[in-house]
């Protein structure tokens, strides 16, 4: 069994930017909300002397996609501020393995009656979303204290995306791993 534990807390800016058309000699790109995230971003106006640089150095044809803070979710659009305690499973044979992330006192309990009831368990980076409906909440004395979400991989492949999200929000959130 391997733990990832927290150490410290960092958190990069990332969206996702898309042009729109041009406006009298400037070009305008927008920050539009992801529906996976809760950055609002606003318009960028670029002078058109500057948009010839930027059309020259760039290869794609108008979308320009950057990189996404790894962030989990029990309310989507919602980010959970706590860093979990996460314990890994993997079979002998490498094919199937079980994450179990541990919250105390997660933040979604503070914000759960303003924007919605607890949908289940999102994992959002880059690549898309990892999700699983397998979570528990913990009551003490009739008030929440803590939620257990299971994520379980059935292949090698959702084990090395697993794998490939769990690098992305360690290095955001300062976890390291710890092989038992």
């Amino acid at each position: 069994m391997a733990t990832l534990q927290s150490h410290a807390f960092t958190s990069p800016l990332s969206h996702c930017c898309k042009q729109s058309p041009p406006l009298s000699g400037l070009s305008s790109w927008a920050v539009h909300r992801s529906a996976h995230s809760s950055f609002n971003g606003e318009s960028l106006n670029v002078a058109r002397s500057q948009w010839a640089v930027l059309k020259q150095s760039s290869s794609t044809s108008g979308l320009i996609t950057m990189m996404v803070k790894p962030t989990i979710q029990f309310i989507q659009g919602t980010d959970e501020q706590t860093i979990p305690d996460v314990k890994l499973t993997k079979s002998r044979d490498g094919t199937n393995g079980m994450a179990i992330f541990r919250f105390e006192q997660p933040s979604v309990f503070d914000s759960s009656g303003e924007v919605g009831d607890i949908t289940g368990f999102y994992m959002i980076d880059e690549e898309g979303v990892l999700q699983s409906v397998d979570v528990n909440a913990k009551f003490i004395n009739g008030k929440p204290a803590g939620i257990e979400a299971k994520y379980i991989m059935r292949t090698p492949r959702e084990w090395d995306r697993f794998m490939r999200f769990m690098e992305r929000y360690s290095n955001a959130n300062g976890l390291q791993f710890v092989k038992n």
